[in-house]
């Protein structure tokens, strides 16, 4: 479930104090096409109930990042250095 927040503005971040940079590449699994993409995780958030967010960008996306639920099914997290 969305955060009341973020269902009435995308745009809503939460406080930052509570956010956790970070620099993780990932593939995300694009809504209808079943197609993936490259993006970056730049932050991560706990909910109150305790639910992983994380802040996603695309990569070549005119969009912005937006914060998404972190679904490990849709967002497959790379890795970011040798083996």
């Amino acid at each position: 479930m969305h955060p009341p927040q973020l269902q009435t503005d995308p745009a809503w971040s939460p406080p930052e104090q509570d956010v956790h940079p970070a620099y993780q590449p990932v593939e995300v699994l694009l809504d209808g096409s079943g197609s993936w993409a490259l993006g970056r995780i730049n932050a991560w958030w706990r909910s109150p109930d305790d639910e992983p967010w994380c802040r996603l960008r695309l990569i070549g996306s005119a969009a912005g990042p937006a914060w998404r639920r972190y679904d490990p099914e849709r967002i497959l997290l790379l890795p970011t250095h040798g083996t």
